[in-house]
């Protein structure tokens, strides 16, 4: 059933490639470019990474169901997907990073001519970056029908007032424009028909970053997190996308290969802990063994392997179901791989992060900001209580 094509199979090996060519041997200096100088702005590294990237057809990977992209089903896109997810800024390079690919998905799907041919285009010509402000701190937004801010028609423009935080990307000085999700009609008695979404320009009047959030101390840069207030934002009326009230009707269609996204990234990052926890272990002496000898590591690396492939799986059941029934059919299986790839990369991680010692929990590997990247998708598009509950009613429909 999960069958890859033989035009994935050859780009599986070309990216393959091009990461041990350009990638791994350039994670230190990635680093040490962000260190240098004002940490929010475009690193050259990347910049000339991804001219090589272009050249080598290595280019806007997603985007099923549109000649605008490579052309790929979501399961063809899952290998590609895994094997850059291995090094967290690697997608980037190949302008196949969130929020970037999510909003891109958007507007070739519900965007007008003119949206597109404003945002759309330079976005995959990897000109400018993008970001998605949804999150509010004064509410629950696991609940999204929760969301306070308001976009009040005024003649020909929408008037825009909010708080919105964990606004990925958006300190990142390429980010041009952000897809904002807010009420524009908070008393419409069907709770799912009162919010909207609509394009607002970084530099629009009002639109003020009142600060960059770091995660468990990871600023991220120069990508970043933000926390930005909306003031009496105006924008026109043909910013709106696909009309009021359609919001999260968007966000149906924007949230599922987004999750799948995050976690065909997460098996990548989780089999290169398993990678560097068997190298560390096979490496270490103590109490005059090898280490790797020990029986609770061999149950770890043991459990590790069952975890990933089981993960893997399902993540490809996902994938397959959306390429042939849809993502509306595929919503169980997209919940079960949201709750179950990033708790299972969790572990990996912390398993990997043990096995190195003091030394896994600093910045002279990629474990530690790994698993701090990892914990933070139990939260992202939807936690998992979240995803557990739909889960949870839609097998128990099953059953009626």
């Amino acid at each position: 059933m999960f069958e890859q094509s033989q035009r994935s199979k050859a780009l599986q090996v070309k990216l393959e490639a091009f990461m041990d060519a350009h990638i791994y041997p350039n994670e230190e200096t990635f680093h040490e470019q962000v260190a240098e100088g004002e940490r929010w702005e475009a690193l050259p590294l990347i910049d000339g990474l991804k001219e090589k990237a272009r050249q080598e057809g290595l280019w806007n990977l997603f985007l099923p169901e549109s000649e605008l992209g490579a052309g790929l089903t979501n399961l063809e896109y899952a290998p590609l997907c895994e094997i850059m997810g291995r090094v967290l800024w690697a997608p980037e390079v190949f302008n196949c990073s969130a929020p970037d690919t999510g909003n891109m998905e958007v507007l070739e799907r519900y965007g007008t001519e003119a949206q597109k041919k404003r945002w759309l285009e330079p976005l995959l010509a990897g000109e400018i970056r993008s970001a998605f402000a949804m999150t509010e701190p004064a509410v629950a937004s696991s609940d999204a029908t929760n969301i306070q801010a308001h976009i009040k028609r005024d003649g020909d423009h929408y008037v825009i007032n909010a708080r919105k935080w964990w606004t990925t990307g958006a300190p990142d000085p390429r980010c041009k424009v952000l897809i904002f999700m807010g009420k524009t009609a908070p008393d419409n008695p069907n709770r799912h028909q009162q919010q909207s979404m609509i394009l607002v320009p970084m530099d629009t009047p009002g639109v003020e970053m009142v600060r960059v959030l770091r995660v468990f101390g990871y600023d991220d840069a120069p990508h970043g997190h933000a926390e930005i207030n909306f003031d009496n934002v105006r924008v026109p009326v043909e910013n709106i996308i696909l009309g009021e009230g359609r919001g999260f009707e968007i966000a149906q269609g924007r949230l599922g290969p987004g999750r799948i996204h995050h976690c065909m990234r997460l098996i990548g990052l989780a089999e290169r802990a398993l990678e560097a926890m068997c190298k560390r272990l096979s490496s270490r002496v103590a109490f005059g063994k090898p280490v790797a000898e020990r029986t609770v590591w061999r149950e770890r690396i043991a459990e590790s392997r069952i975890r990933i492939e089981q993960s893997r799986l399902l993540v490809m059941k996902a994938a397959y179901m959306m390429d042939t029934v849809g993502n509306k059919a595929a919503r169980q299986e997209i919940g079960m791989i949201k709750v179950a790839v990033p708790t299972m990369a969790c572990q990996v991680l912390d398993w990997a992060i043990q096995a190195h010692g003091a030394g896994g929990v600093c910045d002279d590997f990629f474990l530690a900001h790994a698993w701090a990247g990892s914990r933070t998708l139990r939260l992202a598009d939807g936690p998992d209580a979240v995803h557990r509950d739909q889960v949870a009613r839609l097998e128990l429909r099953k059953h009626r």
